[in-house]
């Protein structure tokens, strides 16, 4: 393959991806963000890689599944090329059973994983006791066990692919003139400047509020899902939990009272937490497409240039799958990427 100068502005998760899987490939690639790598919602504190249910199978959860299987082999060549930790494991993930109806619901998933999963990750009924102390509340005793969830802590998975792409001879700079194919991964202020370019809403952000906890006790636990919350035990000897989702805010990076009660009903939801000081308070905004899939493909307005955003939630969880679909796009003209994410998904 010829050797192809790209750049991309946007020095997030899916703008970092797609710069290493294309590095990898050959590719010479320089990334611009003037605020520096992970400086939006990408160096956020919660880092959960869970995966959708295993029920109304569509192409969005195909193109995760696949995903969240390709992690592990995804982080460890970054961790391999800069020598930095990114903080992935595949840990799984617990959630409590609250009654007949809950317990009936996950015997189905427990059937349909069997199949959408293909025997590489599997969903469990367990006893609550199984698990000791590390356990949510649970009214049937009951909880669900799915070994396909994962956790990352998101500054370390940026740094790691900073520390990788530099030893393949490329750059994150705050400014630079741009060379070759274009890609724009600009988060959700890109989505909003590009919903005014198009006078048509694509997207827009969605403030999250996370917060950080000093708890070294269960550092390869798997995280828990419980009363909405996301509880993601880290391997540094952190908990990090979240998040809101404001679709209304003044001040995008500031916390408040909304906040307190994501604290409190996690402490409420999981006792042993109750004594764990808060070590860090955090905002920022999340890129969201009208569509709620991600946004990548060929750029609606540039010709010649792509884009890559509105990874809501997923962002982290999507960014194997979404640097190989790019890169297989942008350098070798193979287009896989799903109906739903391509960018008309979002003008309909």
């Amino acid at each position: 393959m010829a050797m192809a100068d790209i750049t991309i502005y946007g020095a997030g998760i899916f703008g970092l991806s797609i710069a290493w899987t294309c590095a990898q490939r050959g590719a010479r690639v320089q990334i611009i963000d003037p605020n520096g790598a992970g400086s939006g919602s990408s160096g956020g504190v919660v880092g959960a890689l869970a995966p959708h249910t295993p029920e109304n199978w569509n192409d969005k959860k195909q193109f995760q599944f696949e995903s969240l299987i390709m992690a592990q082999s995804f982080w460890q060549s970054v961790e391999q090329a800069g020598g930095k930790s990114a903080g992935y494991a595949r840990s799984g993930r617990l959630q409590p059973l609250s009654d007949a109806r809950a317990l009936d619901l996950a015997r189905t998933r427990s059937e349909n994983a069997k199949a959408l999963w293909q025997g590489l990750a599997q969903l469990d009924i367990i006893d609550a006791a199984d698990r000791g102390d590390w356990a949510p509340k649970s009214k049937m005793g009951l909880l669900v066990h799915d070994t396909l969830s994962g956790r990352m802590h998101p500054r370390m998975a940026c740094a790691a692919l900073v520390a990788a792409l530099q030893s393949k001879g490329c750059r994150v700079m705050d400014q630079g003139t741009p060379q070759g194919i274009i890609l724009e991964a600009t988060g959700w202020q890109g989505l909003l400047q590009l919903a005014t370019n198009m006078n048509e809403p694509v997207g827009n952000g969605v403030k999250g509020q996370g917060a950080v906890l000093d708890f070294t006790a269960a550092p390869d636990a798997p995280q828990l899902f419980a009363d909405a919350l996301h509880i993601i035990p880290h391997a540094n000897g952190t908990i990090a939990l979240g998040s809101t989702s404001e679709r209304e805010f003044d001040d995008p990076y500031s916390t408040d009272t909304q906040l307190d009660d994501v604290i409190e009903r996690a402490k409420t939801a999981f006792p042993i937490l109750q004594d764990a000081p808060v070590i860090e308070r955090w905002a920022g905004v999340r890129p969201r497409a009208k569509s709620r899939a991600p946004m990548i493909g060929h750029h609606p307005l540039r010709r010649g240039a792509f884009i890559a955003n509105g990874g809501f939630k997923i962002g982290f969880g999507m960014a194997p799958k979404v640097a190989e679909v790019m890169a297989d796009l942008i350098l070798e003209g193979r287009d896989r990427i799903p109906e739903g994410f391509r960018p008309e998904a979002s003008l309909r």
